[in-house]
């Protein structure tokens, strides 16, 4: 069926964007879009532009109220069923999971349902706000993302979603999601390039002392490995593992330890883990490089070394792999804040005093 939807605007109107903010949110999840375009609308009227946005935060429930994570109330000036105006920009940010099977969100589902169909140009998500258009049916088929601790749950209660958890945010059609909090800046700040162009976009940026494109994928923020239970042979094995990273784990080894024929190792660990114990090592060899160039100025052969992961060359390749970034790159993005920020010396020296 073909989608009448129009794909560009009059760049000299003004575009109405609504940001609808779900219960149980961040601030950032809204106030970060919403800041993003206000300061673009600053902009453009500084350039002449006749252009601009009007923004609007609204609630999904009639209350017009909504409580958010820190424990405080906002009341919105408009609720979303009530705009009757015509919306350029449709984003739901955030959710907590628990309001959306509650009868007084069936109004808010059915007119979302109704904005998809009625032509607004875009419609997006921030971080949970992914679920809300899945559960409307607006990722049916669609490439989407949220956050990287949410994507499996998407995949597997939304089937037909297309989940990417790599990405800060991605587009297909006219359909946009972002990533984790603060990703909604990132697809803000997108929105406003497409419409506008990068000289515009790049002066929002710059007030907000944010990337126009940040570098990296949302993957280099998760973790590789989930936490396993005490009783999962990955939990019984963590310790040792980790004390024997710097020298060779082979099936036959690790089957020797704890007291099992190779075959029957790999089979338990598979069932258990839902990898092969190579791939679990290696992820493990990461997570334990992560950590040494996060809180320590180790030279990088020597954490290969200590990791297992070979030399620098292999390290790089197994980082690329698993985090699209290098251990270099990664090392000046994620180090402790305090030795970035060069003050970490001073700081210990105070603790030394105090001591």
């Amino acid at each position: 069926m073909k989608d009448d939807r129009p794909i560009a605007t009059d760049s000299n109107q003004r575009k109405q964007v609504v940001i609808v903010a779900m219960s149980g949110n961040m601030l950032l999840n809204f106030a970060g879009p919403a800041d993003v375009f206000t300061n673009a609308d600053k902009c453009l009227s500084l350039s002449g532009s006749k252009a601009g946005y009007d923004v609007l935060i609204a609630s999904p429930t009639s209350d017009k109220k909504v409580s958010t994570a820190i424990g405080m109330d906002i009341l919105c000036q408009y609720c979303a069923t009530e705009i009757t105006t015509p919306i350029d920009t449709l984003i739901v940010a955030g959710n907590d999971f628990q309001n959306l099977k509650k009868p007084e969100y069936a109004d808010f589902f059915n007119w979302l349902a109704a904005t998809h169909q009625n032509n607004t140009r875009r419609i997006g998500s921030v971080c949970g706000g992914a679920f809300v258009l899945a559960k409307a049916g607006l990722l049916d088929g669609k490439k989407a993302t949220t956050h990287w601790q949410l994507s499996d749950r998407l995949q597997k209660e939304y089937p037909l979603v297309d989940v990417d958890n790599t990405a800060f945010y991605t587009n297909d059609g006219h359909i946009y999601t972002s990533g984790g909090v603060s990703s909604g800046i990132d697809l803000a700040l997108a929105l406003v390039e497409e419409d506008h162009g990068k000289d515009i976009a790049i002066q929002v940026a710059r007030k907000l002392v944010f990337y126009l494109s940040r570098p990296g994928f949302q993957v280099q923020f998760g973790n590789l490995l989930p936490v396993y239970e005490s009783s999962n042979i990955a939990g019984k094995l963590h310790s040792w593992f980790s004390e024997n990273l710097h020298e060779p784990l082979d099936v036959q080894r690790i089957a020797e330890h704890v007291n099992m024929s190779p075959r029957n190792f790999m089979r338990v660990f598979h069932k258990q883990t839902g990898v092969p114990p190579a791939k679990f090592i290696e992820k493990l060899r990461v997570e334990t490089a992560r950590k040494y160039l996060e809180d320590t100025d180790m030279p990088l052969d020597t954490i290969a070394g200590k990791c297992g992961l070979g030399g620098l060359v292999s390290m790089r390749r197994t980082f690329l792999r698993h985090l699209m970034t290098t251990p270099s790159d990664y090392r000046r993005a994620f180090r402790t804040s305090l030795n970035t920020a060069g003050i970490g010396d001073i700081v210990r020296q105070d603790l030394q005093h105090v001591s």
